[in-house]
């Protein structure tokens, strides 16, 4: 037969055989506010040139999908890359340093001017008009070493050191080529949607629409507490000369690792037992307030904190806000009708706040701790804070600006926590917080809750929704942006979640999130814990933590 069933929307069509999902999504564009970018063909992650031969149930993603998303991202990152060489030469670079406030964080290896950027928008826009292909190639791995050493491309000549593999695919725009760990757009003009924003000579922002911007291109919010910590981790990378996956893995192959691992915790901890001390010397703060992210490390930190307060003279209690949750049948319902465990209403905010102040007047107060398999609080601890005492309490509300108004500002030191990537795997691919925190939650939930890893991959998006409504609009409200982030640590989950990610079954709604995230992983040499210490942040996903039972 010449024709194949296909299914798109649980209804079925039936087209010629060999019949590219780009002729088939014209059908379907008027149903999409913003370009097809690529589709699902049986669960399997397919790029639009890809010419349908069976019996296949499609369905379309733009750019309001996660792999759309993910795809439009890469491709603008192709196209600014070519834009810069096209305008001044091969040896102009960018390098995609972080995400940041719906955009990503862009440096260039020459001087910036808000001149320069707008010739580079304006040349970027016009790569787009003209709608240039963009065309996957497999090429033999030394041939692209050669390619790549020939435009100056370091970053990815090394990172080249590191694969076996005989064969790599690499995509073509003009007569440029490059690497991405993740499918592209086919063309230019499918990807039409970015924006620009100067920052300073060194670099600026790549803003763009995303699944949780409301379908438009947010404008920039400077957020510097955020900025500093990068900037601070970025600094410490270069003096340390580990910037990227390849430099990473030279100190795994040359047995250098162990020593790196104990002078990255040593770092981490300094700037810890510094905050310490800045709390400490704030002789008006008696309240500290710490919030962050899903696997953010919130639990250690919080308890490391503790320990350095004790060692510099404080008497620090530990108050957790889930534990102030209300009743479970008095717990808000969302717009799906289905319990709304992380907002705000949820906890009961009139005892916490009564309880907060009787603390801080020296009375004994009978704590709750929630009883997550009743739904109900429990009280059978009573605390009473000491002379020199601080509470340091711990909650995704922490930074809320509802809560504690009873409290003068002055008393109140507020903490935001997040592993702040700053390694990259070379300049054009970017390592996200987002999946590094996935890949902490994948371990962690396959340790302590059982979890296999598409469970946790599947309600990620509601963390990541919840965290967008709850948690990110408060982060500027904090006095210190903490980086609970190890250079070192991508390599070490390797070796716990890549056997799990291999265990998704290739039906499974989450097998192309898996496939992408072992993608991701084969740039990283696998690094051992034995030399991670039992205090270490990451012994919180990975087990071992010294804390666990404090």
């Amino acid at each position: 037969m010449d024709t194949v069933k296909i299914t798109v929307n649980k209804v079925d069509y039936f087209t010629k055989k060999n019949t590219t999902l780009e002729e088939i999504a014209k059908e379907f564009q008027k149903d999409f506010k913003h370009p097809i970018l690529a589709a699902k063909v049986n669960n399997a992650l397919r790029e639009l040139n890809y010419k349908v031969n069976k019996t296949s149930e499609i369905e379309f993603l733009d750019l309001n999908t996660r792999d759309g998303n993910k795809m439009h991202v890469n491709g603008l990152l192709f196209i600014l890359s070519v834009a810069v060489k096209e305008l001044y030469g091969v040896r102009y670079d960018i390098k995609a340093e972080h995400s940041i406030d719906k955009g990503l964080y862009i440096k260039t290896n020459f001087e910036l001017t808000e001149d320069r950027l707008n010739d580079i928008k304006n040349k970027m826009k016009a790569i787009i008009d003209q709608n240039r292909p963009i065309k996957k190639l497999i090429v033999d791995r030394l041939e692209a070493r050669d390619y790549f050493s020939k435009v100056d491309y370091k970053s990815k000549v090394n990172i080249l050191k590191y694969t076996t593999n005989t064969y790599i695919t690499l995509y073509q725009l003009g007569e440029f080529y490059d690497y991405f760990y993740t499918k592209m757009p086919i063309s230019t003009k499918l990807v039409g949607e970015f924006d620009l924003t100067y920052i300073s000579k060194e670099g600026f922002v790549l803003r763009f629409p995303t699944i949780y911007s409301g379908d438009e291109i947010k404008e920039y919010k400077s957020h510097p507490n955020m900025m500093r910590a990068f900037d601070i981790s970025g600094k410490w990378n270069n003096l340390m000369k580990v910037r990227d996956a390849s430099e990473l893995n030279a100190l795994v192959s040359t047995g250098k690792i162990d020593q790196f691992i104990k002078i990255a915790e040593a770092r981490q901890n300094e700037e810890l037992v510094n905050l310490a001390r800045k709390i400490k010397d704030t002789k008006s703060v008696k309240v500290v307030l710490l919030a962050g992210p899903s696997s953010s490390g919130k639990t250690t930190t919080s308890k490391k904190l503790c320990m350095y307060l004790k060692s510099l003279g404080a008497k620090p209690l530990v108050i957790g806000m889930d534990d102030y949750f209300v009743e479970r049948e008095e717990t808000p319902i969302d717009e799906n009708g289905k319990p709304d465990y992380e907002c705000l209403e949820a906890v009961d905010l009139k005892l916490f706040e009564r309880q907060i102040e009787q603390l801080l007047k020296n009375e004994e107060v009978e704590v709750p701790t929630y009883n997550f398999l009743t739904g109900k609080k429990e009280y059978s601890k009573k605390i009473k804070l000491e002379k020199n005492g601080v509470l340091v309490i711990e909650g995704i509300h922490a930074l809320d600006d509802r809560v504690l108004t009873n409290i003068s500002r002055s008393n109140v030191f507020r903490i935001y926590i997040s592993p702040l990537t700053e390694l990259n795997i070379d300049n054009h691919n970017y390592i996200s917080t987002t999946d590094n925190r996935l890949l902490r939650r994948i371990v962690r939930d396959n340790k302590t809750r059982g979890h296999d890893v598409g469970k946790t991959i599947s309600t990620w998006p509601e963390v990541r929704a919840g965290e967008e409504k709850y948690i990110f609009p408060y982060q500027d409200n904090a006095d210190y942006t903490f980086n609970s982030a190890l250079i070192y640590e991508i390599g070490v989950l390797k070796t716990y979640v890549e056997p799990l990610l291999y265990s998704v079954d290739p039906r499974d709604p989450c097998y192309e999130e898996a496939k992408r995230l072992i993608n991701f992983l084969g740039f990283f040499l696998p690094i051992p814990a034995d030399a991670i210490p039992d205090e270490s942040i990451l012994r919180e996903f990975i087990g071992g933590s010294f804390f666990t039972n404090l």
